[in-house]
């Protein structure tokens, strides 16, 4: 019997990221389906036409994108039934205490500051997609919520 596979969404505008992180997730060999999409417009045009058994498991969400930024979309995200099983990890080269509050209080499970290792990047998805799924439901622990590499 075929295990089923993890689905996950990357939003993110900066390409070379967007390679890194599929690249990550292929050498992780965890069973997983990665799809990106560019900015904040494309990824809420993504969500509102896709069945809701084919919405990705893990968001991975960059907070910093033209259009409409990673927090537009999680606000719109957790205001919708419709996503409430999706979770969103943010992804971000921000380090703002700011931008964790406002992320947290807005219902992200994690948040990822993105590495500029290759391993430690790779240990970090890792990481993410087992404290998603633990810290699926609120109310979410801040205590775990930023997810650094080691």
């Amino acid at each position: 019997m075929k295990e089923k596979s993890i689905k996950i969404l990357l939003a993110d505008d900066d390409e070379a990221d967007r390679l890194l992180f599929k690249e990550a997730f292929d050498e992780l060999n965890v069973g997983t389906t990665v799809e990106t999409v560019n900015d904040g417009d494309e990824l809420m045009h993504f969500m509102q036409n896709t069945e809701t058994e084919n919405l990705p498991q893990i968001l991975f969400l960059d907070i910093n994108m033209p259009r409409k930024n990673g927090l537009e979309c999680l606000k719109e995200i957790r205001a919708d039934k419709k996503f409430k099983e999706v979770s969103v990890a943010i992804y971000s080269t921000s380090s703002s205490e700011n931008d964790m509050q406002e992320t947290f209080l807005n219902g992200a499970n994690v948040y990822i500051h993105k590495p500029n290792d290759f391993q430690k990047l790779k240990k970090l998805l890792e990481k993410a997609i087992v404290y998603t799924n633990v810290y699926q439901d609120p109310p979410f622990n801040k205590d775990n919520f930023l997810l650094v590499a080691e």
